[in-house]
C-alpha cells in the first residue's frame, strides 16, 4: 500500500510563497506521474498540476488558475515532488493533496494551504 504524507502548508499573505511536499512510499514512485489537487469545501477536488516521470520527460501541465505562479518538481530519489507557489491569492486557499496521475488509492491527509491578510 503506498502512502501519500503532505507537508509543508500554512497561514500566509497573498502575494506570499509556500512550498509543499509529498513524501510517497514505495518503489514504484519513479515510473508514475504525479500530481498536485486541492479541495475547497463546497467544491469538487481540482487538480492543479501535473509531472510526468523523469523517464517520460518530466513534463509538466498547470490548471489556468495557477499557470505562471506554481511549479510543480519531483525527486526521485527521495521519492517526493513539490509544489512551489508563488504569488498566492486568497482562492489559493484550500486543501492540497498529492496523488498520482490519474489520481488512485487512498488520499493523504492533506496539508491546508491559508492565503489571508
Amino acid at each position: 500500500q503506498v502512502r501519500l504524507v503532505e507537508s509543508g502548508g500554512g497561514l500566509v499573505q497573498p502575494g506570499g510563497s509556500l512550498r509543499l511536499s509529498c513524501a510517497a512510499s514505495g518503489s514504484i514512485f519513479k515510473f508514475n506521474a504525479m500530481g498536485w489537487y486541492r479541495h475547497t469545501p463546497g467544491k469538487q477536488r481540482e487538480l492543479v498540476a501535473t509531472i510526468t516521470s523523469l523517464v517520460s520527460g518530466g513534463i509538466t501541465n498547470y490548471a489556468d488558475s495557477v499557470k505562471g505562479r506554481f511549479t510543480i518538481s519531483r525527486d526521485d530519489a527521495e521519492s517526493t515532488v513539490y509544489l512551489q507557489m508563488n504569488n498566492l491569492k486568497p482562492e489559493d486557499t484550500a486543501v492540497y493533496y498529492c496523488n498520482y496521475f490519474p489520481a488512485r488509492g487512498v488520499w493523504g491527509q492533506g496539508t491546508q494551504v491559508t492565503v489571508s491578510s
